[in-house]
């Protein structure tokens, strides 16, 4: 009897003796494994903020400087004063540079608090603008801001600065375009320090929707990188398929210099290479390094196809509205190069981006 339970108990303890180590051994498993996952999970953190400060934030505040001065030189327009209009149609090219250097990432309050139509609706409604030329109702600011968006903003300054078909001299200002242009201005400026205030930590502080994760909008930093490429994929097919096709073939595969974007000023160029400078400083700013050396063909590839595409837009001769008619096929290749660039961006480079 005292041997079986000898024997019994001995079983027990050996019994139980395992059950312990096993239990041990995976208890240190199970807490060892989270911390090998964080040791692969790469951190993207320093790639995000810097294309949140170094970029974005940094684009809305020279906007808003250029904005400022544009208000400035308006502000000393007369009739007939040619070295002032000059002055202020050099500050508008100043301040639309920044800005289309802003819409490969269109996302944040220029979206959500409809900043980007107040700024930049196209085409102009003309028979607005027309008819509060020629009545007496005083111009404000404060009375443009209620008015329907294409009655203000970019299009509407360039077009009062150089007139329909880009001539305009200063002789043929009058005192209530100036009162208009002037409170456009005042108009385009409160919504770019809307724009700007509305990512810093002084006001909005969108930029922490990008940098406290999880944040309101985004779940991890993966999503905050997607958003961005998403943004630069948006802007290279707009300026391929829209801003160059729309005026290439709109009118039944022929011309339709109607319905070119910043044809008053002849700036339409400057405003394709800018877009594309706007998807090379989010991919230089902090993409580039996220794919990492994994990537280094792509990666390589991108970079070349970016410059490719600034290249071909420059050699467009002339003015975009005479290109589209006597130099189409340069306009054809600069659309390809551009085409290319979306494509690469959108079937090779958005799957790396979803499975950081």
């Amino acid at each position: 009897m005292n041997d079986k339970m000898n024997t019994s108990m001995n079983f027990f303890l050996k019994s139980a003796g395992v059950a312990l180590l096993s239990l041990f051994v995976g208890t240190a498993c199970t807490s060892d494994t989270p911390s090998k996952a964080l040791e692969n999970q790469k951190d993207y953190s320093t790639s995000i903020k810097s294309i949140t400060n170094t970029v974005i934030i940094s684009t809305y505040k020279e906007l808003d400087t250029k904005a400022q001065n544009l208000i400035v030189k308006g502000a000393l327009l007369t009739v007939g004063n040619t070295t002032a209009l000059e002055a202020v149609r050099t500050a508008w090219r100043e301040t639309r540079s920044p800005w289309e250097q802003s819409e490969g990432f269109l996302y944040g309050p220029v979206d959500t608090e409809g900043i980007d139509p107040a700024i930049d609706s196209w085409p102009l409604d003309l028979t607005f603008l027309n008819t509060v030329l020629s009545g007496n109702t005083p111009i404000t600011a404060t009375f443009l801001a209620g008015q329907n968006n294409n009655a203000k903003g970019f299009h509407t300054i360039e077009y009062l600065l150089w007139g329909i078909d880009g001539t305009k001299k200063a002789s043929e200002l009058t005192t209530r375009e100036i009162e208009y242009l002037q409170a456009a201005t005042k108009n385009l400026q409160a919504n770019t320090a809307k724009l700007y205030h509305g990512w810093t930590a002084g006001s909005g502080n969108f930029a922490n929707q990008f940098l406290q994760l999880p944040s309101a909008n985004y779940a991890s930093q993966r999503n905050v990188l997607q958003e961005i490429t998403d943004g630069i994929a948006v802007i290279a097919d707009e300026v391929a398929n829209a801003k160059i096709e729309t005026p290439l073939n709109g009118a039944n595969g022929q011309a339709a210099p109607d319905q070119e974007e910043s044809r008053f000023a002849h700036n339409s160029k400057a405003d394709f290479v800018n877009n594309i400078i706007s998807i090379k400083n989010i991919y230089l700013g902090g993409i580039s390094e996220a794919i990492g050396s994994d990537h280094t063909n792509l990666d390589r590839l991108i970079k070349q196809q970016i410059e490719e595409a600034i290249q071909s837009i420059d050699r467009i001769p002339g003015t975009f509205t005479q290109a589209i008619i006597s130099n189409r096929e340069s306009v054809k290749a600069a659309q390809a190069k551009v085409n290319t660039l979306f494509n690469t961006i959108e079937n090779q480079l958005k799957p790396v981006v979803n499975k950081l």
